[in-house]
């Protein structure tokens, strides 16, 4: 049997399930160590390297030289077979852990986090919700608080609502905080919910402190983003932490890669790089290195921790706060954000009450003009009830329907149907 038809149909055992390889994946980590696993040289070193990466762990003392040696030696080679440039697929829940274990496997020696373990993200995102359509049904009101606005949006989609309900339960201030189910069910929001959604969420622009605050209360941050003790914890404590989560650690170096400041641009990052880098931000929420803005009036994001008392590592602490707290491509992308999330509104306004001149009579009839925009926007109102989420975790719906006043318009489009069409 070819090698081809043998990947094709090779069934593995992995976490107590049945994982099909196919040919279609020829580069992710799990299908790389199948076949080194397969060819006796290759599995010696493979599993030379399993050891090296507990040795070579922050938390371990630095091995004796031999050791070294022979780690590297066995990274070297194991590098250059099956795993050369392996990477893993993003929003992949079950097989994520299991690919970035193979991943920092092999790459047990890189310190420096300066090359993502993800695949390029794909361009196009075939079950995307048609967000834009969906933010045409909401009230005109909410459009003063685009953060208000883009909530409402999220509760009209059943899945968006019931994730961001689920998030900001769990991370309810109400009882006490477990801050690593928090973090987990921010993280299956924002890999399950359509970017459509999490980036207007995020990055709404605010004009007021009242839109602010929502945005800044996105991810519930006194559970998810602020420490319970009085003072801040140092950044390198962060660090230390998520350097020893496999997620954690492979998102900050898909941040660090995609929001890496450019020097050939005049806003420090390229313009076909803010999509990836917002991404790229999006996956460090629900990390221990959550980030969020520094305030509710600010649009500025940080990192919860500080740099005092930091001794002779305060370069490398201030290092880490500053990867966030003053990343010149980061601050461009989102600005760019906001500013696309602006012009969405008011093109989605344009287009609601655009008037429709589909009727007999003067065409340039401004009573006729208003009064299909009226009619239109009732129209819209009666279709929907979105819930509006109150600071206190409270949801009220929108009461938008009235029986009287439609009465009340029928009869005024009937009167009006009658002088525009004499008989």
């Amino acid at each position: 049997m070819g090698l081809p038809l043998l990947l094709g149909l090779l069934l593995l055992s992995r976490t107590g399930g049945l994982l099909v390889l196919s040919l279609d994946q020829p580069h992710t980590c799990i299908t790389a160590e199948t076949l080194c696993l397969a060819e006796p040289a290759c599995s010696a070193a493979y599993q030379t390297l399993q050891n090296c990466s507990q040795s070579f762990s922050k938390s371990s003392s630095l091995p004796d030289q031999e050791t070294r040696n022979r780690c590297f030696a066995a990274g070297t080679f194991v590098r250059n077979s099956y795993f050369q440039e392996c990477k893993c697929h993003r929003r992949t829940r079950k097989l994520e852990q299991l690919c970035l274990r193979i991943y920092w496997t092999v790459h047990f020696d890189d310190f420096h986090l300066e090359v993502s373990p993800y695949e390029d993200a794909d361009n196009e995102d075939s079950s995307k919700t048609n967000y834009n359509k969906l933010s045409t049904r909401i009230s005109a009101m909410d459009r003063t608080n685009p953060c208000l606005h883009a909530t409402n949006v999220c509760h009209l989609n059943h899945k968006c609502m019931r994730l961001r309900s689920l998030y900001a339960q769990t991370c309810s201030t109400e009882t006490t905080c477990d801050r690593r189910r928090c973090h987990r069910h921010l993280r299956h929001f924002f890999e399950r919910i359509s970017a459509d959604f999490t980036k207007s969420l995020l990055f709404c622009p605010c004009q007021d402190e009242v839109c602010g605050e929502r945005r800044w209360n996105t991810i519930v941050p006194e559970c998810s983003f602020q420490s319970s003790s009085s003072s801040k914890p140092n950044c390198l404590i962060l660090l230390d932490s998520c350097l020893k989560d496999n997620i954690c650690k492979s998102r900050l170096a898909d941040f660090q890669e995609q929001c890496k400041p450019s020097g050939t641009s005049s806003d420090g990052c390229s313009p076909h790089n803010h999509a990836a880098c917002l991404e790229a931000y999006m996956g460090m929420v629900g990390t221990p290195m959550t980030p969020n803005y520094a305030s509710n009036s600010s649009t500025e994001v940080t990192l919860w921790c500080s740099c005092k008392d930091s001794g002779n590592q305060k370069e490398d602490c201030e290092q880490v706060l500053s990867s966030f707290a003053s990343n010149r491509c980061l601050r461009s992308a989102i600005q760019s954000q906001m500013i696309l999330n602006q012009r969405n509104m008011e093109v989605q306004e344009q287009l609601q009450f655009t008037p429709s001149l589909n009727f007999q009579g003067d065409a340039t009839s401004t009573d006729g003009t208003v009064f299909t925009s009226e009619m239109r926007w009732e129209a819209e109102k009666s279709k929907m009830q979105p819930e509006v989420l109150m600071q206190d975790g409270r949801s009220f719906p929108n009461s938008v329907y009235s029986g009287a006043h439609l009465s009340s318009l029928t009869l005024t489009f009937t009167l009006l149907l009658l002088l525009l069409c004499p008989p």
